[in-house]
């Protein structure tokens, strides 16, 4: 074995050789919190006016991935977190799936919880699953984790859980695949917390964790008041945060922050942490601009969540460790969210060069030496049913068809109160912002993807006001064959319409397996 947890001895058992490991480390814990929907200019780190002091505590201790992309919304990234396969391989390239509509992360695809459980690993999912559940095998239970606590559909009510999706109702929360009728009036991050603290506090530390905490937060809930937290979280910014719908954001933000802070300090009264890697990411770019009732914000970065634009696809991502040399730097390296899971399989001591047909390339050697770029692409996506596509290679960024709707322009966050110097000192280290540079006039209208392929050069305009697609056609030419390329790879789409036999009522009243 190749890693440093482990050494290998040959046995002579009765003349025959049989090769046993010994561990000299115990692999570490993995500690995986997933944010729904949180913006770019959503946390403290990235100077927003939303107060998160242990996400950015973990930021600054670990290493902050300032060229870090995800898929513009739910399902494509969470499977690409699971398989370490870019949706276009799974079938999850198109939108996310839908309460009703009957399909899933393909049963052939290999989960990291399967991964994870030939190393030895404990493994719970808590929070959103969110990758189908129309029959029993698509359940989390059965695609490699132990337990599970939390809903399947995409997003619900914050206290009464209750679903509506594809215009049908239902309650959406079960405990290992069993629906759980008395949590009715308890706020989901709260719920998740506590299950996350009860994991990790009953452990057997002989044995390694692998815990992902899929928070509801910052979704939208259920229409017509999306934005649900208690009133305590949403005081803390009477003074600061004037519009209404961004101060109950920020209350919901600032939840989701304690929550974090709790699972942290959990970790180290059991002495879990000092062999911990902890992840923290967004599985999308904020949902700005009134999508979905919310009021993220990706500021100054273009366009919003389920978009090409970097608003769309640049996440908040970190990782913290004892395990990374007390290393504390920002990452100017691309990493995909499919890199995670064969850079964490190294980190559990496996061999990700086992690993068949990965997207995902193995970071952790880079990480954990602060060392040169290892990956020098990204595909965005390729939706071959919706008309668009998006890749970058290298410096430049191709962005092609129908990239957005309505939500290409540039979202600042809703007014906010005059900043105090108080609220200035707060902050003991350095932000990691975005410079835009002068906008140009034309900056709204110099790109039309659904006409002609569009070309931005990130480093130097990351906040794409410029196409220089004219200037640079021969890079355009390329990056269109590499596009080509990867569309030969592509397997279809695997969405189905939407089964009215999914309906709640017609199941007793809540969300579960219909076929």
């Amino acid at each position: 074995m190749s890693s440093p947890e482990a050494w290998l001895v040959k046995v002579f058992w009765f003349g025959i050789i049989s090769t046993t490991y010994f561990c000299c480390a115990q692999r570490p814990n993995i500690v995986f919190i997933i944010a729904d929907d949180l913006g770019w200019n959503d946390v403290g780190f990235h100077d927003s006016e939303i107060e998160t002091p242990n996400i950015d505590a973990l930021a600054y201790d670990g290493i902050i991935l300032n060229k870090y992309y995800v898929s513009p919304i739910c399902s494509p990234t969470r499977s690409a977190i699971m398989t370490g396969r870019h949706p276009i391989h799974t079938g999850m390239q198109v939108y996310v799936i839908g309460g009703a509509t009957p399909y899933g992360l393909p049963l052939s695809e290999i989960t990291i919880a399967q991964h994870l459980q030939k190393l030895g690993y404990r493994r719970h999912l808590v929070g959103k699953w969110h990758l189908g559940f129309f029959t029993d095998a698509y359940l989390p239970m059965n695609r490699g984790f132990e337990s599970h606590f939390g809903y399947y559909t995409g997003h619900e009510d914050y206290f009464d859980h209750e679903s509506n999706d594809d215009q049908m109702w239902g309650l959406d929360f079960h405990r290992n695949g069993q629906t759980l009728w008395d949590v009715y009036g308890n706020f989901s991050t709260e719920m998740y917390t506590q299950e996350a603290e009860r994991i990790i506090r009953s452990h057997n530390q002989s044995e390694p964790l692998f815990l992902v905490l899929a928070h509801q937060a910052v979704h939208a809930g259920n229409q017509p008041e999306p934005l649900e937290v208690p009133e305590s979280y949403v005081e803390r910014y009477t003074n600061k945060i004037k519009d209404v719908k961004r101060r109950m954001f920020a209350g919901m933000v600032s939840a989701l922050d304690d929550s974090v802070g709790q699972v942290v300090k959990v970790l180290n009264e059991t002495g879990l942490m000092k062999n911990t890697v902890l992840v923290f990411t967004t599985d999308n770019g904020g949902p700005t601009n009134g999508y979905d009732g919310n009021a993220a914000c990706n500021w100054p970065l273009r366009g919003v969540k389920n978009t090409m634009w970097e608003g769309g696809v640049r996440g908040v991502g970190l990782i913290s460790s004892p395990l990374l040399n007390g290393q504390s730097y920002v990452s100017e390296n691309f990493f995909h969210v499919t890199d995670w899971l064969p850079t964490l399989y190294h980190a559990a001591g496996g061999d990700p060069t086992t690993l068949k047909n990965l997207d995902g390339l193995d970071l952790w050697d880079m990480l954990r030496k602060n060392g040169e770029q290892v990956r020098s692409e990204v595909l965005h996506n390729i939706d071959p049913v919706n008309k668009f596509a998006s890749l970058r290679v290298g410096d430049y960024k191709l962005v092609m068809g129908k990239i957005s709707v309505n939500d290409n322009g540039w979202y600042p966050p809703p007014q906010l109160s005059p900043k105090k110097n108080s609220d200035i000192l707060k902050r003991s280290k350095v932000p990691i912002v975005v410079k835009c540079g002068p906008k140009p006039l034309n900056a709204s209208y110099n790109c039309l993807p659904e006409v002609s392929p569009c070309l931005f050069h990130i480093p130097m305009d990351p906040c794409e006001y410029e196409n220089i697609a004219d200037v640079y056609p021969d890079i355009v030419k390329q990056m269109l064959q590499r596009l080509e390329e990867y569309n030969s790879t592509m397997i279809p789409p695997a969405n189905k319409p939407v089964d009215p036999n999914a309906n709640p009522a017609l199941h007793g009243g809540d969300w579960k397996p219909w076929m």
